[in-house]
């Protein structure tokens, strides 16, 4: 059974400066359901679009170092698919797991890739 993510201990997180677009945001919003757990380790975007929407299709490679923060990776693998992002201006349309690497030595390490697709709310 996942522990409840209010319970878990939240890393401390340096005051971001300045205006944070589209991509800063849904790294915030990434980092908020990994409970601050989560080392981001790299970010793709690229750009998306069909004959009636445009946006942006998103890779994180997200890592989870120690048992504390593999419980809230769990957590976070698990509330993924119908978490509620708010992102202004942004739907996202789709939120997926791609891959999950876990392993416990020498200590608790699990990494997590995910893909999601951002619409443009007009």
């Amino acid at each position: 059974m996942l522990a409840d993510p209010a319970t878990l201990p939240r890393p401390t997180r340096a005051v971001t400066r300045g205006r944070m677009n589209t991509s800063d945001r849904l790294r915030a919003a990434v980092q908020s359901l990994a409970c601050g757990h989560a080392r981001i380790a790299s970010h793709r975007e690229t750009s998306w679009a069909s004959i009636t929407f445009a946006g942006t299709r998103h890779r994180l490679e997200l890592l989870f170092e120690g048992a504390q923060a593999v419980e809230a990776g769990e957590h976070f693998i698990a509330e993924l698919p119908d978490y509620e992002f708010d992102i202004p201006r942004q739907l996202v349309a789709d939120a997926a797991i791609v891959e999950v690497d876990h392993a416990l030595t020498p200590e608790p390490r699990l990494a997590v890739s995910v893909e999601l697709l951002l619409l443009e709310d007009a």
